[in-house]
């Protein structure tokens, strides 16, 4: 993207002081992200944790690790720390608040002050959820089903919705600051059509945040005044009605499944470009179906209820809007593919990690339509195929694209290059440790095997073995990047302002960035991704 720019003279963000004080205080929106970087890590890895005491437990079909109660805690744990805690704010909020100014042109977000309040909000909601797990866990699932969890879980439900619902006020008030700096703050010459598709994929985010996730913390406070109090909002005996928490939960939490993969999308669609050197392949239809995807996400939210007894006319419509959202899906994987054709494409990490999310993404979409099915539902609901489908798009699709993005932009983020070596072995290694552990998933749901069950019938031990070894060697791929990347911040190679002759405005500042990003606003005089085809620098003209 050609503008013209000015760097700014003097120190950059990660000297600005030395102090916590200095990074527990600051406004400075990319200080803030790696707030929230180590924040999300450390969740993912204990999210990561319980996972590995699920696999472990069902390497062998008796359940002799933990008792049932236990295995209820850790699946729910588990659920819980890395929907709530890692998956929705990974992107939006780490990369996103690092980049999201710098790419269109502006010197921080619109409101300083509310985005440190934002980090605030999400680490007191984490400690809540952690005090929860400390006290001795929840066992009612991620999903917090009533009647379940308003009448007879004797866990701590109250203290973890406490920290879900605080979570909230943080994805809120980021998804406000990323709305308002989009439309006020955008450097001159910048159009909505000349915006890089991260900053689309963030914006349309933030439009499901701000919108569905008051959804979310009205239904936890039901759920709270139903268990505290006896209302009788959900419990049949006092006038309630059970499936109204299933609708209100999955209003807000089917558009949750995009709000973890828009911004991965967005993601992929810088790193692509930049190592295919090519400009993206119907610029405009990407972003129309951005657009396309967040709107028809608030309308199938019924998909997940086809066996919860609501009406068979509401369960036709909402499978046929489950295959109309396919559409603006498959519009992107389609657009990413005529975008590598004939590309001079370099196979570093940040694009291994783009393609292993592009081919996850959609293998996970294509099952998606297979539960978006009447019939084919009844079968695979509540087995281990729901379980590999939902896998497949938010940690085959999400983290790989998170891992991607982080890779693309570290040497932006610190100044320093990570090994490429490391960073390649990583990529391949988590691609192959995945489709291990979740594809076999699939086969032992459509053969019968349901969820949340600690122990099974000896003929799935196969599959579950293979699943578990899978399993370890993803659990061994996501070590290696925090260990090389660690090490990188000391003695990787100095990176230089723009180490993959990218066209984004982030890469025509220095690395690390200056305190005000720009030292004079930049004027964007064209189109976002002009690359030239045989030089593979920003395209002359």
């Amino acid at each position: 993207m050609h503008a013209r720019v000015t760097e700014q003279a003097g120190g950059d963000y990660l000297s600005d002081g030395y102090s916590l004080r200095s990074w527990l205080t600051t406004r400075d929106h990319k200080r803030i992200a790696w707030l929230y970087l180590v924040s999300i890590t450390a969740f993912f890895f204990v999210g990561g944790a319980a996972a590995t005491l699920i696999r472990i437990e069902l390497a062998t079909p008796q359940g002799d690790l933990v008792s049932s109660d236990t295995y209820n805690r850790l699946f729910t744990a588990h659920g819980v720390i890395m929907v709530w805690l890692f998956l929705i704010p990974s992107i939006p909020s780490a990369l996103g608040n690092f980049l999201m100014p710098m790419m269109i042109g502006a010197r921080d977000l619109a409101f300083p002050r509310l985005n440190l309040a934002s980090w605030y909000f999400y680490l007191c909601g984490g400690i809540f959820t952690l005090a929860a797990l400390i006290a001795g866990g929840v066992d009612t699932g991620w999903t917090f089903y009533t009647p379940f969890s308003t009448m007879f879980s004797n866990s701590h439900v109250i203290l973890a919705i406490t920290g879900v619902f605080i979570v909230g006020f943080s994805s809120i008030l980021t998804g406000l600051n990323f709305i308002v700096t989009v439309h006020t703050m955008r450097a001159p010459g910048m159009t909505w059509f000349r915006l890089p598709l991260f900053v689309w994929a963030n914006y349309a985010t933030s439009v499901i945040l701000v919108l569905a996730t008051p959804v979310l913390a009205m239904t936890l406070l039901l759920l709270a005044a139903e268990r505290l109090l006896h209302v009788g909002i959900f419990d049949p005996a006092l006038g309630g009605d059970p499936l109204l928490f299933q609708h209100l939960f999955w209003f807000y939490s089917h558009p949750a499944v995009y709000i973890m993969v828009l911004p991965a999308m967005g993601v992929a669609s810088e790193i692509i470009p930049c190592f295919a050197r090519k400009h993206v392949f119907g610029y405009r239809f990407m972003a129309y179906a951005i657009l396309g995807i967040a709107t028809i996400g608030f309308l199938v939210w019924g998909h997940h209820m086809f066996v919860s007894g609501q009406s068979v006319y509401a369960s036709m419509v909402f499978s046929i809007l489950s295959f109309l959202v396919a559409i603006p899906s498959a519009i992107k994987v389609f657009n990413w593919t005529a975008t590598l054709y004939k590309g001079r494409i370099t196979f570093s990490a940040p694009m291994l990690y783009a393609l292993g999310f592009v081919g996850l993404f959609t293998i996970g979409g294509l099952t998606g339509l297979v539960l978006a099915s009447l019939a084919l539902d009844v079968h695979l609901t509540d087995t281990y195929f729901v379980i590999a489908h939902f896998h497949y798009i938010m940690v085959g699709g999400s983290v790989m694209a998170y891992f991607g993005g982080l890779h693309f932009w570290w040497p932006k983020m610190t100044g320093r290059m990570y090994p490429e070596m490391w960073g390649r072995a990583a990529a391949v290694l988590i691609f192959f440790g995945f489709n291990l552990t979740f594809f076999p998933q699939y086969l032992l749901g459509y053969g019968g095997m349901p969820r949340r069950y600690h122990s099974y019938p000896p003929e799935f031990q196969v599959l579950n073995i293979l699943s578990s070894a899978g399993a370890a060697i993803l659990a061994a791929g996501y070590l290696l990047p925090l260990g090389y990347l660690l090490w990188s911040l000391f003695y990787g190679k100095r990176a230089g302002p723009n180490p993959w002759h990218a066209t984004g405005l982030e890469w025509q500042t220095a690395s690390p960035p200056p305190r005000r990003n720009f030292e004079a606003t930049p004027t964007v005089t064209r189109e976002a991704y002009m690359y030239d085809p045989v030089t593979g620098r920003e395209s002359p003209q």
